[in-house]
Formats: structure tokens, C-alpha cells, sequence
């Protein structure tokens, strides 16, 4: 750790020698004048005045280091950053051509999960370079881990290597994945499946590799191993649980990405299935339910679109003792058969179901094509059902009562004879 920190210190000495901290800073008022001056102005205006704005900056630091060499002054610095930033232009230009094939979020996703990390990390080793010899930096013991000292290149990779391997896997499987379901031809899920497996088994080569390349023996990678096995045994069980469950799941395909299931009592389409809960939307009220794996397997789940995503839906109505049961039954599947949004395969039917206190009940039945709008066309059916009979005399019966006000001071013989008769 002294020789790390002894270096650092020559590298801020040289920093602050005048011909260097000369190019540092003209470097710097270039880019504040472009950031306060330039730059807001062309915000909002289209990517190409942007990327022109970014030309303008790049000529200034090309200029910048051509007149300080052309003053006889050191300009090995200002070349170098004017080098970089010609490098973050094309990656600009890239991006920009890129828009015409890809959606701006995809794009934007991959280069603030990728191409900035790798083009920040370029500019460390490479400033590290400039000021001293990249290899030899690495090569600085800085700390012990399991016995084995640990290099500045070692934390490093420890440190990045992990990261690139998530992000990076992630694209990758999915052109393996879409190979593998052209080649064998197997489902939506078991694709999702297959990715997933590979991606994490990726990840776990790479880290091992990682634990390997940084001098780690066999002894502490099985000391890891060791302690990994006890937090599943204690400490992350239920994680463990799910990430089994998620895999079956996937790879058995009872519960998929779009299909509807019943979670208390509301319908709920499932947005995506991961290695340790589903996303499940929730129609109603734009909520986003988040279900543990394992509960799929514990407990009784009810789909709407196991086999096919058809549903069959209800109106239940009563009407008056006198009209006649067969025409009320005709009028609620004429209504039914008229909606716009119920299937005419299978026919609506309706039917008798008891006979009420107050009126006859019935019901109609009709199968929709999509669950998740259940409410709302059973909401437009039983509107439908009110205007008809509305138009055709019918009536629908609600609970009455006679209320009968006593006297203060009732005779006992009044009441008896009003009882009897």
C-alpha cells in the first residue's frame, strides 16, 4: 500500500509542474466554455447540432495542443485528451447512426450500461499509462485475501469483471437463445429459460475464472464455495427456494410472460418471470404485484389462459313474477349476442337460476376473448340489459317493505284482533 500511495504522489508532482498544469488548464477553459456557452444553446435542437457542438469543442483542443507546441511549450497532454475525446466523437456518431435501426431507449440502455463504463475505464489505464507504467502499477501489492497478496490489477478485476460479466451476458444469451429456438424449435418460455440458465452459468465461470486470475488457491476458492453453502443453508434459504422454483417454472411453462392469472380475486396479467419472483400487472389500478416463485408451488393458482385465453363471464338480473320466464330469457341473449365485444362462439345463454322474494333471478352467460377486460364488458352487457328492458316494460323488483306505525298506548285487544284478522 506505501508503494501504491508513493506513486500516486509522483503522479501529483508531475501534475503540478507548470508546463503540465499550462495544459490542464486551457484544456479546462475550452470545455467551460463550451459547457456554459455552447452547449445549452443547442439542448433541445436535434442530435446533429449536438454532435456539431461536440466537433467545435474537438477542434479547440486540437488547436489547443497545435499552439502550444507551435510556443515551443510541452503539448503531450493536451494531444492525448484531444485523442480521447475523438474517441468519445466516434462512439457519438455511432449512437447517432444508430437511431435510424434502433429504438433511442435500447440504445441508451446499452450505452450507459456498457459503452460508458468501458470508455471511463479506458481513460484510467490509459491516464495511468501516461503518467507511468500500467503494468507495473498493477503489479502493487495492496492487500492480503485468504494468505494470497493482492495486486492493484487484482482489485481491479474484482471489481469490474463481475459487472461486464452481468451486463454483457445479457446480450449475449440472447442471440445464443434465438439461435437455439430456430435450431430446435422450442417454446417462448423454455427460450427464456434456456437464457437465463446460460446466463448465470456464465457468470459463475467468469467469477471463478476472476478468483483464479488474482492468485486465489483451490483452498479459498473452496473456503467460498464452503461459506456460500451455509448462507443457503441458513441465512438465504427462501432465495435459494425461488431461484429453483423460477427455473422450474420456466422450464415446465405453467405460468408464462402474458398470461392471466387470478391472484385475490382480481385478474392479473403476467408482465415477466424471473429466477426469484413473477411481476404480475393488475388492470383495476395499474399496480404491479410482485409474487415470490415458490407460492406458484404452494399454493392453488387459477389461469385464465392455460389452454387458450377464452373466458366465460356472467350478468345475473331479476325480474318481476309477471313476465314470462321464456322471454326474458330470449331478450337477455338478444342483448348478450349484441355487444360488441362478446364472442358469438360459443352463443350467449341464459337461464332460470331461482325463484326470489321479490322476483325471478336469472343470469346470462357469454364468453369473452380477453380476461383482463372482463369488468368492463360485463359492465357494458348489464348497461345493455337495463335499456332493453327498459324499452320492453320489464321489470326489475327490489326488496319492499310496509311499515306500520304503532300508537303510544296501544289497547292489547286492538292488537290481538288486528293480528288475528
Amino acid at each position: 500500500m506505501r508503494l501504491f500511495l508513493y506513486e500516486i504522489s509522483g503522479w501529483l508532482g508531475y501534475l503540478a509542474r507548470p508546463q503540465v498544469m499550462l495544459q490542464v488548464i486551457s484544456g479546462a477553459v475550452l470545455y467551460v466554455i463550451y459547457a456554459i456557452w455552447i452547449r445549452p444553446h443547442l439542448l433541445g435542437r436535434g442530435h446533429r447540432l449536438e454532435f456539431l457542438g461536440s466537433l467545435g469543442l474537438l477542434l479547440g483542443l486540437r488547436l489547443n495542443a497545435l499552439v502550444l507546441g507551435w510556443l515551443g511549450l510541452p503539448n503531450g497532454l493536451a494531444h492525448y485528451v484531444a485523442q480521447l475525446f475523438s474517441l468519445w466523437i466516434v462512439l457519438a456518431l455511432v449512437k447517432l447512426v444508430a437511431r435510424r435501426w434502433f429504438t433511442a431507449a435500447s440504445i441508451e440502455r446499452l450505452y450507459r450500461q456498457l459503452v460508458r463504463p468501458l470508455f471511463a475505464l479506458l481513460v484510467v489505464g490509459s491516464l495511468i499509462n501516461q503518467l507511468d507504467s500500467l503494468i507495473d502499477v498493477g503489479q502493487i501489492p495492496l492487500i492480503t485475501l485468504f494468505g494470497e497478496p493482492l495486486t492493484a490489477s487484482g482489485i481491479v478485476l474484482i471489481l469490474t469483471i463481475p459487472y461486464f460479466l452481468v451486463v454483457m451476458s445479457e446480450y449475449a444469451v440472447v442471440g445464443l437463445g434465438d439461435v437455439l429456438q430456430r435450431l430446435l424449435g422450442f417454446s417462448s418460455s423454455t427460450r427464456v429459460a434456456v437464457e437465463l440458465v446460460s446466463r448465470y452459468l456464465v457468470i459463475a465461470v467468469g467469477s471463478l475464472w476472476v478468483l483464479r486470475r488474482i492468485g486465489l488457491n483451490s483452498t479459498a476458492i473452496a473456503a467460498v464455495a464452503g461459506g456460500l453453502s451455509v448462507g443457503l443453508g441458513f441465512g438465504i434459504k427462501e432465495v435459494f427456494s425461488n431461484f429453483v422454483s423460477g427455473l422450474w417454472l420456466l422450464f415446465e411453462g405453467s405460468v408464462r410472460p402474458g398470461e392471466i392469472l387470478f391472484i385475490d380475486g382480481d385478474p392479473c396479467e403476467v408482465r415477466s418471470l424471473g429466477l426469484r419472483a413473477a411481476v404480475l400487472w393488475r388492470d383495476r389500478d395499474n399496480a404491479e404485484l410482485v409474487i415470490p416463485n415458490q407460492d406458484f408451488f404452494t399454493k392453488t393458482t387459477t389461469t385464465y389462459t392455460g389452454s387458450d385465453r377464452l373466458r366465460r363471464s356472467q350478468v345475473e338480473v331479476s325480474a318481476a313474477y309477471r313476465h314470462d320466464p321464456d322471454t326474458v330469457i330470449q331478450r337477455l341473449e338478444a342483448v348478450a349476442r349484441s355487444s360488441p365485444r362478446v364472442l358469438p362462439q360459443p352463443p350467449p345463454k341464459a337461464l332460470l337460476l331461482s325463484y326470489g322474494d321479490s322476483g325471478i333471478n336469472y343470469a346470462v352467460r357469454f364468453w369473452i376473448e380477453n380476461p383482463m377486460n372482463n369488468a368492463s364488458i360485463k359492465s357494458e352487457v348489464s348497461s345493455a340489459v337495463w335499456h332493453r328492458f327498459s324499452e320492453e316494460g320489464i321489470e326489475i323488483p327490489f326488496p319492499q317493505r310496509v311499515v306500520t306505525t304503532l300508537p303510544q298506548n296501544p289497547d292489547p285487544q286492538e292488537l290481538l284482533s288486528g293480528t288475528q284478522s
